[in-house]
């Protein structure tokens, strides 16, 4: 009975042990993929920042304003 008690508390540990690591090695993955998110979403608003830049320092902004106005005064009364 001591020797069946003993292999079961063997494998019982090594379980528990491969849980906790596989458990480690995933929350580290997602907290890379953190770093990474607030990289790409900076990436998002440079080239927003940069489309809203030569829109407006160019006359195509002008151009897209008067279509816009153009279109709610064809719905507006």
């Amino acid at each position: 009975m001591s020797d069946l008690m003993l292999k079961t508390a063997v494998v019982t540990k090594v379980r528990v042990n491969g849980w906790k690591n596989t458990t480690v090695e995933a929350m580290q993955r997602r907290n890379a993929d953190k770093g990474q998110t607030a990289v790409e979403y900076l990436g998002i608003i440079a080239v927003v920042v940069l489309i809203v830049l030569a829109i407006t320092g160019t006359n195509i902004g002008q151009t897209i304003l008067g279509k816009i106005q153009a279109q709610i005064a064809k719905v507006a009364p």
